[in-house]
């Protein structure tokens, strides 16, 4: 015994966004922004690092953190949405 397919609705029946239920959204920059926070491996070399900085540059990302970034191997950005998200330099030995 379990739950019928189908999609899930709130208990009065209604889908979301109807109702008492306020729709679904997803999370704005402006408002309500980080729920979630990305680390994406960029490689173990300053070479890989670039390349990723150059690839995520040119899909829109834009640096919020460029400071000490050899100190510190990762470099904070924003998506074209404005949501966080860091490129990190890891050591894979």
């Amino acid at each position: 015994m379990g739950r019928p397919p189908g999609p899930r609705r709130p208990p009065d029946g209604l889908p979301a966004g109807r109702g008492p239920h306020p729709a679904r959204v997803w999370p704005r920059a402006d408002h309500n922004g980080q729920q979630l926070h990305l680390d994406f491996d960029a490689g173990s070399t300053w070479a890989e690092m670039d390349t990723a900085h150059e690839r995520v540059l040119a899909l829109g990302a834009r640096p919020l953190d460029e400071e000490d970034r050899e100190k510190k191997d990762f470099v904070v950005y924003a998506d074209p949405a404005g949501h966080p998200f860091c490129l990190c330099r890891i050591d894979h030995r």
